[in-house]
């Protein structure tokens, strides 16, 4: 965390200042992407992101990278551990965690509702125990607390030109794409630890289910059936994208390049699976580096334009 975005954040004791730093470490080393798409905001806004970042990375490395002698049993115990002590902490206004600092801080600032942290949890404790979907109703479900409310805390701190109502399914539409995204690109990965993100009954249409994921994972090479399954899981994402994509002009102006960032380098992933005929057991879709900073080049100057022609929007709570 640079000096500047701690000082036009006006975070300026010592000890939130360490914990926004530490929050913003572990987003510039998991989050390639993501990070990337935070500097085209404005140095106030930034601090808040890495907060909520961190917080979501954290719960996802108890669920996703476990000690090896953790159990379901254990790893739900400590979720549930870390629930009790966030939302007592939430409630008390501080915490004597680095990171569970930064994000009450930041939930106060810019009055994130509690039920939103609940419904994120929800979908942690979820993939302890539940290793399909057999709807996409059930997906549904799941992504909202993993992905939604991710793009509705994100909304007060980007700021909106329209009604927080009007913004609000448009900005939710935008953290459930970027989801669906990475179950896509991830299915080989998600396979292996023993998950599938996709709906049963969707993948049944094309004669696909864990027996014939399970021949593609040992093979490393998605057959005929799974890679039409994909064509059809991409086409749903992208309609997504397009029913969130009204929402960025509804952002503040400065807002808008580092989300339309976001969604160009997420879209493109999408389009690295169907450069590769669909086959997300082959190998990872991943957009280059030269391509990130390609859009990224682009997005900075239009940032750094509105920057100049608006004042970037303030936490609600100084």
């Amino acid at each position: 965390m640079t000096e500047r975005e701690l000082d036009a954040a006006g975070i300026h004791d010592p000890g939130l200042r360490t914990a926004y730093t530490w929050c913003r470490g572990v987003n510039a080393r998991h989050g390639r992407t993501y990070f990337l798409a935070t500097r085209m905001l404005a140095p106030v806004q930034r601090p808040a992101v890495h907060a909520l970042y961190g917080f979501a990375r954290r719960l996802d490395d108890i669920v996703d990278e476990p000690d090896p002698e953790a159990t379901p049993r254990s790893l739900a115990e400590r979720l549930s551990e870390v629930e009790g002590r966030f939302l007592a902490d939430l409630g008390d206004g501080g915490s004597g965690d680095p990171l569970l600092t930064a994000v009450i801080d930041t939930a106060s600032r810019y009055g994130l509702e509690e039920r939103l942290f609940r419904a994120f949890f929800s979908s942690m404790r979820m993939d302890l125990h539940v290793t399909d979907y057999a709807t996409r109703a059930d997906l549904d479900v799941y992504v909202h607390g993993s992905a939604e409310v991710i793009g509705l805390q994100m909304l007060p701190i980007l700021g909106a030109v329209s009604s927080r109502a009007e913004a609000a399914p448009r900005a939710a539409a935008l953290g459930k794409a970027f989801q669906l995204t990475n179950f896509l690109r991830d299915v080989a990965e998600d396979f292996e630890r023993g998950r599938v993100y996709l709906p049963a009954d969707e993948l049944a249409e094309h004669g696909v289910d864990r027996e014939r994921l399970s021949w593609c994972a040992r093979h490393g090479r998605a057959d005929a059936p799974v890679r039409a399954a994909i064509k059809e899981q991409i086409a749903v994402t992208r309609r997504i994208y397009a029913e969130a994509r009204p929402g960025i002009a509804m952002l503040h102006p400065v807002s808008r390049p580092c989300v339309a960032t976001a969604a160009t380098l997420y879209g493109r992933i999408l389009n690295r699976i169907e450069d590769a005929d669909h086959d997300v057991f082959a190998g990872r879709a991943t957009v280059s580096r030269r391509r990130r900073l390609a859009v990224a080049c682009g997005a900075l100057t239009r940032s750094q334009w509105a920057r100049v022609r608006h004042s970037a929007p303030r936490p609600a709570v100084a």
